[in-house]
């Protein structure tokens, strides 16, 4: 049995905002792992996801949340043996840590410690807001050798990883778009990881021709592909997701079914953590996808083309 830490899992806080009870990624990792108690979940108002299924042969020990009431709840609910009130102490007799993600943009923080200590480590989307912090994270994991994971979880949906088996059957492909709603760098982690899952990576420049809150992002790669990629708040188009592949030999157009979709993601996971693998997405790409994301932000408010290396500078 796979013993793991989650850290940060109980509340949640968009940025600056003060955390509210329940956590969307927190409890569905929780209960993809544990399962849990519908009647006692039913007792709280509260943000709470549980998984249809679990995955066998790992489970949830330890949990910490700033909010150690709610840690509290979350535990009995899921059966969570202990409830820690340190964030280090779930780093301690355990195989692996999960960080999921709080809403802070600043929860790899509690990344550093189980990477030093050699611990395989889960680390949510966004790894960081800046591409030099993720970076820094990465770089931890490459010194120590550590297993380290980040990703969206849309990069292991069915609908994406088929279409992944598949484009190669379009022809080369020149164009691409990818769509999802609000903040560029928080949420359009998922529709560019979507692109990156499909396409891979190598992307040299970004290009924001949209306006604030309205973000069309012309990304463009080595090889001469471009890549739209529109990220739009909510007051201007509703949440969902989209990828649009034009090969020269045929289209494909996707919305993924988000079905069990951190399921999915967490399988992935724990596969790494069984086989020894030192990465599941390349540590290198990990960091481009959150400089992608950083460059497109700071050519909107420039006003010019930003190239994803000096964002890493």
């Amino acid at each position: 049995m796979i013993r793991i830490g989650l850290i940060s899992a109980a509340t949640y806080g968009y940025m600056d905002a003060p955390r509210t009870p329940g956590s969307f990624h927190g409890t569905a990792f929780s209960t993809v792992f544990n399962s849990y108690d519908p009647d006692k979940a039913s007792q709280y108002e509260w943000t709470f996801a549980a998984a249809s299924r679990t995955i066998e042969g790992a489970q949830v020990v330890k949990v910490w949340d700033p909010q150690i009431e709610w840690a509290e709840r979350l535990a009995d609910v899921c059966n969570i043996p202990e409830v820690c009130h340190q964030p280090e102490e779930c780093t301690e007799d355990v195989d692996a840590v999960i960080i999921p993600d709080d809403g802070s943009g600043e929860h790899a923080q509690y990344g550093i410690l189980p990477l030093c200590k050699g611990l395989p480590t889960f680390i949510d989307k966004p790894i960081a807001m800046i591409a030099r912090r993720a970076k820094e994270i990465v770089d931890i994991a490459k010194e120590t050798g550590t297993p380290l994971m980040s990703a969206s979880s849309l990069r292991y949906v069915p609908d994406i990883v088929a279409l992944h088996d598949e484009v190669s059957e379009l022809g080369e492909i020149h164009l691409a778009t990818t769509i999802c709603g609000n903040e560029l760098v928080y949420y359009g982690i998922h529709a560019l990881e979507t692109a990156y899952a499909v396409l891979g990576p190598g992307a040299v420049s970004c290009l924001n021709v949209g306006q604030p809150g309205r973000n069309i992002v012309r990304v463009r790669f080595e090889s001469g592909r471009d890549l739209v990629l529109m990220v739009a708040e909510h007051e201007y188009m509703q949440a969902g997701y989209q990828i649009n592949v034009y090969g020269q030999k045929g289209w494909r157009s996707i919305q993924p079914d988000l079905t069990d979709l951190y399921i999915y993601l967490m399988e992935q996971f724990i596969g790494m953590v069984k086989s020894g693998a030192r990465e599941v997405v390349p540590l290198d790409e990990i960091v481009e996808v959150i400089a992608v994301l950083e460059a497109g932000k700071r050519s909107l408010a420039e006003g010019r083309e930003v190239s994803v290396a000096e964002v890493l500078e």
